[in-house]
């Protein structure tokens, strides 16, 4: 057969790899930030100003430059920020660097399109920019891992089928027959991630020139949906795609084979099969139904075999080429990669079972717990392909070998210093919360008491997070000079001779698995199968039976002023601190007050879109603070929580105090909720919206000043200086934060609660 000559195109690998890098160091800068936010919350008014005395600042006695920045470095974006920019930046830009290069010499030929290939790229780094700027603003969703707003969320849909028609189209003009395991996980990955973001992301945008857009689910069935994606974007964000990497680039460095080609089999079909059943462990004991709580706990457990077939499937290819893990770097970076991707899934399956989820859900070991994916598995695969790519597109050494040794350990202790205290400061909060005296009373009433005595943890974890960086800025001087020391070749000549046709059918006494790995398109549509089947079967009834959902004639809809203050507190990114979630635990109900000892009930949550149940405590449950504390303490504590709360870590938002509330579109929000989303607003408490947020604010503000004579006096002063310009305080944004804050959980009553199904 005639041998048939092509280029592989290296141009754009170096594109994704330079992103890789680039954007690797700004998601840990960013990670950086919060976690140094976490012990020194005055971070905003050092760099802004502030009005506290007992702070240093660079520009001390002046708070209008914090006012300014309107929370632009509030903890709760940058979070966001640091969690978007590390997944979708700087993962996903590896993978792509990893699946272009490797891909074209998997199946030998160059990418079905050129052009294709740099508008994916393009589209890409775009999305990226555009998240960059809408979460600064505040401009999210608050769900977690899909923060992005509609216009983003059609930016990324747009770019992904662009890299699926070309990834597709350059398997059909492959001229190699089988495909090799890395490109099964390219395309399980594919299929997934399209599913996941689709259905997590249905919305419906208050009008087409608004950013802001409401989940299509609501309360229980917008947390299952939002879990199932939360979950597997883990497994096939994070996981599949690095999985596809390894099993191409792990090989290549050692110079050996794959360990077992039967062992990729089993690990592909039953991971990316059980996956997608887990999702629910992330909210057990919630007002999740008890039966999907139970499938995901079954199913995470399961997750443990398939997950260690591919560690092993991986640490067994370096059978005997263990002497070249001590004078290679890039295997370095492999092992202690694969190593930690055992570790993290074997600690997941344990984290979604009851047992040890009542003392790990929403503390700080399941931070610790993520980390030592990102950090170990991701950010140690992205690091050891950069390191194999650079000296090979660029024809030349690597600049130095001793620099990329020290990020390596640089970055291992890291790794320790950041996962360890994270454990620590997890086991120390699910205890200290639990813990009563012999009177019944809790030991640790004072939140506060939980949150200090794990500080010191969170300096170390800061500590951790400058060692990773330190080793990620080596590897930028590394690449720099062996770029700068090589020759880049854009176009990889290279032969092969072309794929005969022979059919798609089955041949005799050929293997099953050696006939789908020749018909890419029953793989594709078995795979499809295989990762859709648990979703169909956990998410489907949920959705569509309304009897799922009890039904509490006590809870009505918000009131279009608390309707506007849980926007703002999606925008400030609160739940990033703060869960609205009370379990069904003695101390929960305890510690957060609930009405007549009432946790969370499933019915409560029927008017939540998104649901805002959280994942993470570092302040307190929200979901009884209603009528807790009076009016005047939300208003200083949002001015200044170490005013209400000495020692508190929480940041200050004082643009909520100044800002003028934009209720422009405050009734065409409950036009929404009533005519897309059946919320019971009748036609008269539309038309009266305006009259309606007038007198709750005015009642509010009439509470505060009697209340807090200091604040009355304050806002006085601030009438007569400003004179024209000043903003009555009951058109301000604390008003409706307040009125949403006192809102929560006060519908039900033991007297009031009527559960009912209805059909």
């Amino acid at each position: 057969m005639e041998t048939q000559k092509f280029n592989y195109d290296n141009n754009i690998v170096r594109a994704f790899l330079y992103a890789t890098v680039v954007f690797g160091i700004i998601g840990f800068i960013l990670g950086l930030t919060a976690a140094l936010m976490l012990f020194y919350p005055e971070l905003p008014e050092f760099l802004f100003g502030t009005d506290d005395t007992t702070i240093q600042s660079l520009r001390s006695g002046n708070i209008q430059g914090l006012i300014n920045s309107q929370g632009a470095l509030g903890f709760g974006r940058i979070r966001m920020l640091h969690t978007s920019a590390v997944i979708f930046a700087f993962v996903c830009n590896s993978f792509f660097c990893g699946a272009y290069y490797s891909m074209q010499r998997l199946l030998k030929t160059r990418m079905y399109s050129d052009t294709l290939s740099w508008i994916h790229f393009w589209s890409w780094q775009i999305m990226i920019i555009a998240v960059v700027i809408t979460f600064l603003m505040g401009i999210n969703t608050s769900k977690e891992y899909a923060e992005h707003e509609w216009p983003i969320d059609i930016l990324i849909t747009v770019s992904w089928v662009i890299f699926g028609i070309n990834m597709f189209g350059t398997i059909a003009k492959r001229r190699v027959r089988h495909l090799y395991v890395a490109i099964w996980f390219y395309i399980a990955t594919w299929i997934a991630v399209a599913m996941l973001h689709i259905f997590n992301n249905l919305e419906v945008p208050l009008s087409f020139t608004s950013w802001k857009s409401y989940s299509a689910y609501s309360g229980v069935k917008d947390a299952l949906v939002q879990w199932w994606y939360g979950h597997n974007a883990v497994a096939f964000v994070l996981t599949t795609p690095v999985l596809g990497l390894m099993y191409y680039f792990m090989p290549k460095a050692a110079n050996r084979p794959v360990f077992s080609y039967k062992l990729s089999i089993i690990h592909f079909w039953s991971l990316i099969f059980v996956y997608l059943w887990a999702g629910p462990h992330h909210l057990q004991y919630t007002a999740l139904p008890a039966w999907a709580q139970a499938v995901g706990t079954g199913f995470s457990i399961m997750l443990i075999a398939p997950s260690w077939g591919g560690m092993l499937n991986g640490l067994l290819t370096l059978r005997g080429a263990w002497d070249k893990v001590r004078e290679n770097p890039i295997l370095k970076f492999f092992v202690v990669a694969v190593t930690c991707y055992g570790m993290a899934t074997f600690e997941g399956p344990l984290l979604a079972t009851k047992s040890l989820n009542k003392i790990g859900h929403y503390t700080d070991w399941v931070i610790g717990h993520v980390h030592l994916g990102a950090l170990g598995w991701n950010g140690f695969m992205a690091f050891g392909v950069v390191y194999y790519l650079v000296p090979i597109m660029w024809r030349t050494e690597l600049w130095s070998k001793k620099l990329a040794n020290w990020h390596f350990w640089l970055g291992t202790l890291g790794i320790i210093f950041y996962a360890v205290p994270m454990y620590i400061a997890g086991f120390t909060q699910g205890l200290m919360w639990k813990q009563f005296n012999p009177d019944g009373t809790l030991l640790w009433k004072n939140w506060l008491d939980t949150v200090t005595a794990i500080i010191p943890y969170f300096k170390l974890r800061f500590l951790g997070g400058l060692l990773y960086l330190g080793g990620g800025i080596l590897m930028v001087v590394n690449v720099y000079k062996t770029v700068k020391a090589g020759k880049f070749q854009k176009n990889v000549p290279a032969e092969a001779p072309a794929l005969a046709n022979v059919g798609s059918a089955r041949k005799e006494g050929e293997g099953v698995h050696l006939w789908l790995e020749r018909t890419p398109h029953l793989l594709s549509i078995l795979a499809f199968v295989a990762i859709a089947i648990g979703g169909l079967v956990e998410i489907v009834p949920t959705l569509t039976v309304k009897s799922n959902l009890p039904t509490i004639s006590a809870v009505k809809p918000y009131s279009p002023l608390e309707l506007e203050g849980r926007d703002l507190y999606i925008r400030e990114g609160c739940n990033s601190c703060h869960s609205q979630m009370i379990r069904p635990f003695r101390d929960e109900v305890n510690r957060f007050d609930g009405k007549n000892g009432q946790y969370s009930k499933a019915g409560e949550f029927i008017y939540d879109r998104p649901f805002l149940w959280g994942s993470k405590r570092t302040g307190p449950d929200l979901h009884r603070e209603g009528e807790r504390n009076p009016d005047s303490w939300h208003f200083k504590h949002m001015y200044n929580p170490r005013i209400t709360s000495a020692g508190s870590i929480m940041p200050r938002f004082p643009w909520l105090i100044t800002n003028k509330l934009d209720r422009s579109q405050m009734i065409d929000k409950m036009k929404l909720m009533k005519n897309t989303f059946d919320v019971t607003y009748t036609k008269a408490q539309i038309d009266s919206a305006d009259k309606w947020a007038d007198n709750q604010s005015k009642a509010i503000v009439k509470r505060i000043y009697a209340e807090a004579t200091d604040v009355k006096d304050q806002m006085d002063k601030e009438k007569t200086s400003k004179g024209n310009s000043f903003v009555p305080m009951d058109q301000r944004e604390i008003i409706a934060l307040i009125a949403y804050l006192q809102r929560l959980g006060t519908d039900i009553k033991t007297t009031e609660i009527k559960t009912a199904r209805v059909d």
